[in-house]
């Protein structure tokens, strides 16, 4: 028997539970959300994304806060939860997912390197932000940045 996608077991974990996401993309570039409706009948759980790529997209859409952007920097923990939050909040569902870092080659730093992804995660009652660091080229990292997404979401729908 061919081993499920991940993606395919989230949508059968959400359609469980009843929940509807919503998806903020940053650093992924709405590789999240094109994984999550290359599984048919996504449209029963999944309400819609928004690629907030540029930090103007990030204020005015998700309603992150400037002094969050200036403070900590578009690929942080601040923002990513920021963004979870007001991805819920926009689209009107049960969990916002969101992703933010640096998919390279360039832009990284000594504090924030090429490979870095924040994931957040916002429901009614948890926000959280994973971060990770991976070490591919920028294809390899938008990939693994969005496993990270799809897992992270995985383990908080399996503690349902």
């Amino acid at each position: 028997m061919k081993e499920k996608l991940l993606e395919e077991e989230i949508g059968d974990l959400l359609r469980k539970h009843k929940l509807k996401i919503g998806v903020a993309e940053s650093a992924t570039g709405g590789l999240i959300s094109h994984r999550i409706t290359n599984i048919p009948s996504s449209s029963e759980y999944f309400e819609g994304s928004i690629i907030s790529y540029s930090d103007k997209v990030k204020t005015n859409l998700l309603a992150v806060k400037e002094s969050t952007l200036r403070n900590y920097g578009a690929a942080s923990s601040e923002t990513c939860k920021e963004m979870a939050q007001g991805v819920r909040r926009e689209m009107d569902v049960d969990i916002g997912l969101a992703s933010t870092g640096i998919a390279g080659p360039s832009g990284g730093t000594s504090e924030k390197p090429v490979g870095l992804v924040y994931i957040g995660l916002a429901t009614k009652n948890v926000l959280i932000s994973k971060k990770f660091v991976f070490h591919g080229n920028r294809d390899e990292n938008k990939k693994t940045f969005s496993d990270a997404a799809l897992s992270t979401l995985k383990k908080y729908l399996l503690k349902l």
